[in-house]
């Protein structure tokens, strides 16, 4: 199964289920345990892996427990404490989150209510948990945009360095979205005063802003359906998929410098495209320093390089059709295009995109 159709089937249980869950001990045998063994696949029943009740004293305080900690040769990586289905998650009452981070290995916790999870790291002081998470998720209404960042969370896919290194700007975009979402709905009074003050040449009156607050909310609402509407058009037009090939790409192919040339106000960076871009360098990273992953994007592929050097191609994402490929290359530098059906099935492909950077080193 899928990771994504696992997280689908949790979800399922949840909608189910919820409404019969009375105490923080259901939820944790309902919800939480499934999430941890059958999300990110780690044995429950294993106590080296995954300890329930882990206990660790912290000063004059004696034997307080955790809900859960995952170990990992024996030292812990995750810290989870855990509350009642729609109970609120306030991190004012993760007390014993913010102790045991502290005084143990763990650089990643999770406070969850079986249906939200937020996870927290320490980027604003060593060895203390920050007060706001870097990522969320909703069992109910899941966010696609997570779901890479916590296949990195996995068993099989778990590098703490990784993880850490997103944190930060995961955090920041998931604020920024919200903040961004809250004032699409309804926008402020500085909000409203920055566009209005571009537009309008006359004094800005207390009826103006009010004036103001609702046209520029009809014109938000209007600009979103505008950019949905562009993007169904130019998919709707699209041309069908390519023939999977390989490819010699020594140099810009002439087409490849036509696009970058005469076509660059044509190129559209998707989401998805920077999606898989995250999932490639997650990959990468362990064999290279980061900062030598760059992307570039053209009008045919999303490009990967090393050094921002079109001669290091690491992979091309084509991303443009219905059917998506992963193009892989090869020592010579030839590309073989890979039909992939999500952006988990990059992962599969975790080797050979590692081998890659082997070519130019």
């Amino acid at each position: 199964m899928e990771f994504h159709e696992r997280l689908g089937a949790l979800a399922t249980k949840i909608r189910q289920q919820a409404s019969t869950i009375q105490t923080e001990e259901a939820t944790k045998n309902a919800f939480v345990m499934p999430f941890i063994h059958s999300v990110l696949g780690y044995d429950v029943f294993d106590p080296s892996e995954v300890t329930p009740e882990y206990i660790c004293d912290v000063g004059t305080k004696k034997g307080e427990k955790i809900d859960y900690a995952i170990l990992k040769n024996g030292d812990v990586q995750i810290l989870i404490e855990c509350k009642k289905i729609g109970e609120p998650l306030n991190v004012n009452h993760a007390g014993q989150l913010f102790r045991y981070f502290h005084v143990t290995n763990a650089r990643i916790s999770i406070l969850t209510n079986g249906q939200v999870f937020k996870f927290f790291t320490d980027l604003d002081a060593p060895n203390k948990m920050d007060d706001k998470p870097f990522l969320e998720l909703d069992l109910l209404d899941i966010d696609e945009h997570v779901i890479p960042e916590l296949q990195k969370l996995t068993k099989v896919a778990f590098d703490v360095e990784s993880i850490i290194s997103a944190a930060g700007e995961l955090k920041y975009v998931g604020q920024l979205k919200r903040e961004i979402a809250s004032q699409f709905s309804k926008p402020d009074e500085d909000f409203v005063k920055l566009f209005a003050s571009r537009v309008y040449d006359g004094m800005l009156t207390q009826k103006v802003r009010e004036q103001f607050s609702e046209l520029t909310r009809k014109a938000l609402a209007q600009f979103l359906s505008d950019q949905i509407n562009d993007r169904l058009k130019s998919a709707m037009s699209g041309a069908p998929a390519m023939t999977p090939v390989a490819l010699p790409t020594g140099q810009d192919t002439p087409n490849d410098k036509s696009e970058k040339d005469s076509d660059g106000d044509k190129i559209v960076t998707t989401l998805e495209e920077l999606e898989g871009f995250h999932i490639v360098k997650a990959i990468i990273r362990t064999v290279v320093d980061a900062k030598r992953i760059i992307h570039r994007d053209t009008q045919s592929y999303f490009g990967v390089l090393l050094d921002d050097n079109n001669r290091k191609p690491l992979c091309r994402l084509h991303f443009n059709r219905s059917q998506k490929y992963l193009g892989i290359f090869d020592k010579d530098k030839n590309e073989t295009r890979h039909p992939i059906d999500s952006l988990d099935d990059i992962y599969n492909f975790a080797e050979q995109l590692k081998a890659t950077v082997s070519y130019y080193e």
